[in-house]
């Protein structure tokens, strides 16, 4: 009999690609609370969480970073990312290959599909409304309940087990990522990783960083076994 399986999506990078509407909606967020575009020129965004990219951008120029004022400016950036997601053409935003066809196949398998994401939970819903997937994650971990990726994904964990009905301690929790920081996470709780090759980082990188499967997209023929863990 298989564990009862919480698995958790990351979006950007791993569901889908966005062609740039995050970081130019940090940008105009940021232009317009404190006019600077480049608060954030310094760092990359990859596996981080929104709250976490505020604080840093924040501190980069010389802002306190209070609770207040990253809530205040993540007010700011869902205004700017619901706009830059409308105008936003199917070419550059889009789902990853194999995507829909997970989705369908841990639904399938009857497993607890939730998203494991940075994004505060009003973001993942603007950008999955975009490519028709929103509905199907019914819970998940985001970038709304914690700064720390590890953190986002136990939470995430939890919420998953609750759907199942059943001790956290019981399930299987696979992670779906396409950075070194989710694979990180995943194993500071002690679930599997799946890494995809889909956003900045290689096959090379994700093996090395400690993901138990790697695949260049979701596409490849061993992909789904994998989630299924048959």
């Amino acid at each position: 009999m298989p564990s009862p399986t919480v698995a958790l999506f990351d979006i950007d990078g791993t569901l889908i690609v966005t062609g740039g509407t995050g970081r130019r909606s940090v940008n105009r967020a940021f232009l317009k609370m404190y006019g600077r575009a480049d608060a954030c020129d310094s760092f990359g965004f990859d596996g981080m969480t929104d709250r976490l990219i505020a604080r840093m951008g924040l501190e980069a120029i010389g802002v306190e970073a209070t609770e207040e004022a990253i809530d205040a400016w993540l007010a700011e950036y869902l205004i700017a990312l619901e706009d830059e997601v409308s105008r936003a053409d199917g070419a550059s935003f889009r789902l990853l290959p194999g995507m829909q066809e997970a989705i369908a196949a841990a639904q399938g398998a009857e497993m607890a599909v939730g998203l494991g994401t940075g994004n505060v939970r009003e973001g993942a819903r603007i950008k999955l409304e975009r490519v028709g997937v929103h509905h199907h994650f019914r819970f998940g971990g985001f970038g709304c309940d914690a700064e720390a990726r590890p953190e986002v994904i136990r939470l995430g964990a939890e919420r998953g087990a609750e759907q199942l009905g059943v001790p956290l301690a019981s399930c299987r929790v696979v992670v779906i990522g396409d950075t070194p920081r989710d694979v990180h996470a995943a194993r500071a709780i002690g679930a599997e990783c799946i890494g995809v090759a889909t956003g900045r980082y290689s096959v090379a990188d994700l093996q090395a960083s400690g993901a138990h499967y790697v695949f260049a997209d979701f596409s490849h023929a061993a992909a789904i076994g994998a989630l299924l863990a048959v």
